[in-house]
């Protein structure tokens, strides 16, 4: 007999059956295997709160074969991941298998290595009680919050539409923002901008008007900024005061799963769902070449800073051998201090080897695996590493009397610069420049002075990383809801995303007041973060968590009953399901209806009128190589995507690949995308054969109205493909 170990996913199986060896079967329950049925409340309110779980569907077969290997197995270990999540799917094993609970049965790996893996066995634990209640109360909460919501929205709004409690409040934060830009009165300023020349030098160097000898004086006009210019006009520049310094600049910390969300998206342009999916690969496993299935990472969802001594003194080695003593700090490992109401129970995220160097294992990992791995190497290398010290300058120029500030650095010893360098929002370092050998009474000669106009500008709309900086700082949600969270909002129609940025949609607005006017608690950001703060006291076995749902549910509930009895047969209408087109059978209005399959357009006459218009998803952009048409986005009966034209069934153009706009530089004509582990180009053309790597995004995918298509012609299309 052998015994089992069972984890949440196939690739962790396989990474960590390669360190266990014989004497040990290793499966995956595949994430959750029993649940609240999705269809149902399934919470008996009047039974303290009692949830009804039940095997998820699907997952039958699966079920009955962990029973069957738990029966024959010698011992059963629970390794699902080491958070709350995780030991809750451990609490579910146990009941599904019959698992005493006062077992020492499971078992946690803060990495799948085989240290990592070796350390995990060597201590199993019982299954921790609070944690699988702190999880539960927060399912329930959210499933109370939600079910009662959600079908109250749909009637008084839209159907389909959700509530939730951290989704609410992240849509009123960025929904408040919207308000902030719209209510803002842009104020003009002047600046006057002026260009040095040291005598005897041919080097110019930049400096800002500040005021006179009395102190900052407030340009508001052009009028004011030209008499100031009047004044000086033949006046000779020299420099007044010369104050030299050193600045130390301090490597950023380690990353946790909100920092390393935020700098994924600054940096690589990923959203916070793609940030996750591609770190939760690098901590289960992947094959490297001459190496097997190898976990890159430590474990992915934490907000704790903390490093192990035995990652702090391969990180000193690794930068000892590098790059020498030089770069590492004077004063020996850096520790990182969390925030006060951090989980401690895991590592910040770092390499699992500082020796697999990203650049070593490139050809091993796909292109996102490849530049989030790089990210999180270089970030824990350089919080390991000597600060920067740069060597600054600050002078003050005297134009008659009045006063210029030029300020410039020069890098004296680069330390951590090096390697890696923290993005930010905004960066003042970037309008800094180095100075020219400067000392007081040196004369200078004017090369331009110019008056510039300016208007202070609203502040500006959340992105996925200031949004994630912001839910973190309120204490809303846990950095590892903060991809779902997002996804959610944006999915829904609340949210609309342009390029990075996140604004509100009529629909995230309407719902927003709504909820504040009906349910102020529910939006609430400081009532939703101290049932955070009472959450996290039930994980640590300091709050009953019937008795925070009990508390909870008495006020929410007659808040939702008198809400329903004020707005009876109250209907908000929204201008956003209003269209431009009218009914070619009756001349009505055409408007946006939301169904079982998605958004279509209906006549507004309807029942009397029935005519409806599909909406489809069309490549923006891109052209069909055959006729010109549009380039539908279609779907097989399957579920497997194609690309069509537009013109069809007058022309035939069709293919698995995603049509572009670029011409093949062999033979002209054009090339497609195929998307894996590397995307490529590569033509189709008979005999041709050209292919190259691809780094370019994909193309964007926008919804329009087309006739209904004859159900004749979408069987023809999937006999074509």
């Amino acid at each position: 007999m052998s015994k089992l170990v069972i984890v949440e996913s196939p690739a962790k199986a396989k990474t960590i059956k390669k360190y266990l060896g014989s004497g040990y079967e290793v499966v995956a329950s595949m994430g959750h295997i029993r649940d609240l049925n999705p269809n149902r409340l399934s919470v008996d309110i009047k039974k303290k709160f009692t949830p009804k779980y039940e095997i998820i569907k699907g997952k039958e077969k699966l079920a009955d074969e962990l029973v069957k290997l738990a029966e024959k197995s010698e011992y059963v270990y629970l390794a699902t991941d080491p958070d709350r999540e995780g030991e809750a799917i451990s609490w579910h094993l146990a009941y599904l298998l019959d698992l005493d609970l006062e077992d020492t049965n499971r078992v946690t790996f803060n990495e799948i290595t085989k240290t990592g893996v070796q350390n995990g066995m060597n201590a199993p634990r019982k299954i921790d009680i609070d944690l699988v209640n702190a999880q539960q109360a927060r399912r329930i909460l959210d499933r109370l919050v939600g079910y009662k919501l959600s079908p109250f929205l749909s009637k008084k709004i839209r159907k389909g539409l959700s509530a939730g409690r951290v989704q609410s409040v992240a849509v009123r934060i960025i929904v408040d923002r919207e308000k902030k830009i719209r209510a803002f009165k842009p104020e003009e300023y002047w600046s006057i901008d002026a260009k040095f020349i040291p005598k005897g030098s041919r080097k110019a160097f930049a400096a800002a008007f500040y005021g006179d000898r009395n102190g900052k004086i407030k340009i508001s006009t052009g009028e004011q900024a030209q008499q100031i210019l009047d004044d000086m006009k033949d006046a000779v520049p020299t420099v007044e005061k010369v104050r030299h310094g050193t600045r130390k600049r301090q490597p950023a910390p380690p990353f946790i799963t909100s920092t390393l969300q935020q700098e994924a998206s600054r940096k690589l342009g990923f959203q916070s769902k793609r940030t996750m999916k591609v770190a939760q690969e690098l901590y289960e496993g992947v094959e490297i070449k001459d190496m097997g299935a190898v976990g890159l990472i430590t474990y992915m969802r934490t907000d704790s800073l903390r490093l192990s001594e035995d990652a702090l003194n391969a990180a000193e080695n690794f930068i000892r051998n590098k790059w020498g003593d030089n770069y590492l700090p004077s004063t020996g490992h850096r520790h990182f201090k969390s925030r006060s109401n951090a989980q401690d129970g895991h590592e910040a995220i770092r390499p699992t080897s500082v020796d697999l160097e990203p650049s070593s294992i490139k050809d091993s990992l796909t292109n996102d695996q490849y530049k989030l791995y790089k990210l999180i190497w270089e970030r824990f290398l350089a919080c390991q590493m000597a600060e920067c010290i740069q060597k600054t300058t600050q002078a003050e120029i005297a134009v008659n009397d009045y006063i210029f500030k030029a300020s410039g650095y020069r890098v004296d010893f680069d330390g951590y610069t090096i390697l890696y360098v923290e993005s930010k929002d905004t960066n003042d370092e970037e309008k800094e420049s180095e100075l020219p050998p400067l000392e007081k009474g040196t004369v200078l000669r004017v090369k331009e002075m110019v008056p510039n106009q300016h208007f202070t500008q609203p502040p500006a709309r959340y992105t996925e990383a200031s949004l994630i900086k912001a839910l973190e700082e309120y204490g809303i949600g846990r950095p590892s809801t903060y991809a779902a969270t997002i996804s959610t909002i944006t999915s829904r129609g609340y949210v609309k995303r342009e390029s990075k940025t996140l604004f509100p949609t009529e629909l995230g607005e309407v719902t927003t007041k709504l909820m504040e006017e009906r349910f102020p608690n529910i939006v609430n950001v400081k009532f939703t973060a101290e049932m955070e703060t009472q959450l996290d006291t039930v994980e640590e076995g300091q709050y009953p968590w019937v008795k925070l749902l009990d508390d909870f549910y008495g006020d929410f509930s007659e808040t939702l009953k008198q809400a329903k009895k004020e707005m009876e047969g109250v209907k908000i209408e929204l201008e956003e399901d209003k269209t431009d087109l009218v009914c070619d059978k009756c001349g009505k209005p055409m408007v946006v209806k939301y169904g079982r399959f998605g958004k279509f357009i209906a006549c507004s006459g309807y029942p009397d009128c029935k005519n409806i218009v599909k909406i489809v998803n069309q490549l923006k952009d891109v052209t069909c190589p055959k006729c010109g048409g549009d380039v539908i986005v279609r779907k097989t009966k399957r579920g497997r995507f194609f690309y069509g034209c537009s013109n069809y069934p007058n022309c035939h153009f069709i293919s698995w690949y995603e049509p572009t706009e670029q011409k093949c530089p062999q033979c002209g004509e054009i090339l497609f995308k195929k998307k894996g582990k590397q995307s490529k180009l590569f033509c189709n053309a008979e005999g041709c054969g050209y292919s190259v790597d691809d780094e370019t995004e994909d193309a964007e995918v926008i919804s329009v109205p087309v006739s209904v298509a004859k159900p004749e012609d979408e069987e023809k299309t999937e006999e074509n493909t």
